[in-house]
């Protein structure tokens, strides 16, 4: 096999439809959001109807479904413009979740098309304050009460459910014997707004990406019935397997794009301020700098779009992602230290975005699986093979 690195037509117009769209749609409202730590409904609903009317709407989704139908490839390349601008903007180009593939008949109805067509809005819900990268330790919990289910526990970290419609929602559903011991069952729920017993409520204040806020959720003898169940009883972690593991590739494409724009604005500035009589630029101190940020990027941008493609011929690709999550998670916070020290003192005044790139950086390392966890994958995917 191999690697094409030439965009192809199609590719090369998503990337500057969407950059276009960026640049010339959301840039524009970030220090707004910066300022307020919001971003108004209405604002988002115009950003949500006018990437509808480009016809770019859940372009992660099938076409069959009302998605665009992307590739992995084409997705990233999507995805890496997308990491530019506040996410808290960005967000309200909805992908859905593709995890709701999984949706039976009834499911497709109610969850998958309104989400596909931008009329309902999802969030995803695993993390807890004593379950974060171990699932298995989940506390909230659902217990069978005839052919229904009942909720309790809680959920904190969950990203825009202050603005989702429905949450899919992983929790314990009991456990079974293994011979390490006890093992937890996982069962994913579909939940409404709005459900008896189900409530969202603010969650922390973050210094990364304000504007796009994280939430609680409560559930006190909230009662679903099994409708709701998404897949299999028990099955729901296989079900995050089988889905979910892609969207590592998501933090890293975006992680690409943030590290380009803040190198762009480096660049810029080395080669029009002036020290001693010449730009900055051409000193040692500086242009190194720059050297390493361009190399770094590259490295990053590569593995991800080699993971993307990996996936796109139907390859094993656990490590390659984990491998493009990690070494570009670990790249943004690196690149954006250094445009700050290139700009000085003024990168870190809020007249610049950077010091916003440098404070959105820190979670990337964290959520969607810490640098730890990423380095447990290809350790573990390195030494299977040998039966190590």
């Amino acid at each position: 096999m191999t690697l094409d690195f030439e965009l192809t037509s199609e590719q090369q117009m998503v990337v500057d439809s969407v950059r276009d769209f960026v640049e010339r749609e959301l840039y524009p409202h970030e220090e707004e959001v910066e300022r307020s730590g919001r971003v108004a409904p209405e604002l988002g609903e115009e950003i949500k109807n006018k990437i509808i009317e480009m016809g770019f709407y859940a372009p992660n989704l099938p076409v069959d479904v009302g998605g665009g139908g992307l590739d992995h490839l084409t997705l990233t390349l999507l995805e890496r413009e997308l990491g530019r601008p506040s996410m808290a903007l960005s967000v309200f180009w909805g992908r859905p979740s593709a995890i709701l593939m999984a949706c039976n008949e009834e499911q497709r109805a109610r969850y998958l098309l309104p989400a596909a067509r931008g009329e309902r809005f999802d969030a995803l819900a695993m993390t807890e304050p004593a379950a974060g990268s171990d699932l298995r330790a989940m506390r909230c919990e659902a217990r069978r009460d005839g052919s229904d289910w009942i909720l309790n526990g809680s959920k904190h970290f969950i990203s825009h459910a202050d603005i989702a419609d429905f949450i899919i929602v992983f929790v314990a559903s009991g456990e079974e014997d293994t011979p390490r011991g006890p093992r937890k069952h996982i069962t994913c729920f579909l939940v409404d707004r709005g459900t008896p017993g189900f409530g969202i409520r603010p969650g922390y204040e973050s210094v990364s990406h304000r504007g796009y806020h994280n939430s609680i959720l409560m559930f006190d003898k909230c009662r679903l019935p099994a409708a709701q169940v998404l897949g299999e009883a028990h099955r729901g972690f296989d079900l995050a397997n089988e889905w979910l593991y892609g969207s590592r590739l998501t933090v890293a494409a975006m992680c690409v794009g943030r590290a380009r724009r803040a190198f762009d604005l480096a660049l810029a500035h080395a080669a029009e301020r002036r020290q001693f009589g010449r730009p900055i630029g051409r000193f040692q101190g500086v242009s190194f700098k720059l050297a390493d940020m361009i190399t770094e990027i590259d490295a990053a941008d590569w593995l991800t779009l080699a993971a993307a493609w990996r996936l796109d011929r139907g390859l094993a690709a656990n490590r390659e992602i984990a491998s493009a999550k990690l070494y570009a998670t670990e790249m943004l916070a690196r690149v954006t230290d250094e445009a700050v020290q290139v700009f000085g003192g003024m990168g870190l005044m809020n007249d610049l975005p950077l010091e916003r790139f440098w404070r959105d950086a820190r979670v990337e390392r964290i959520w969607d699986g810490t640098s730890e966890i990423q380095r447990h994958i290809i350790g573990r995917e390195l030494l299977r093979p040998l039966g190590a």
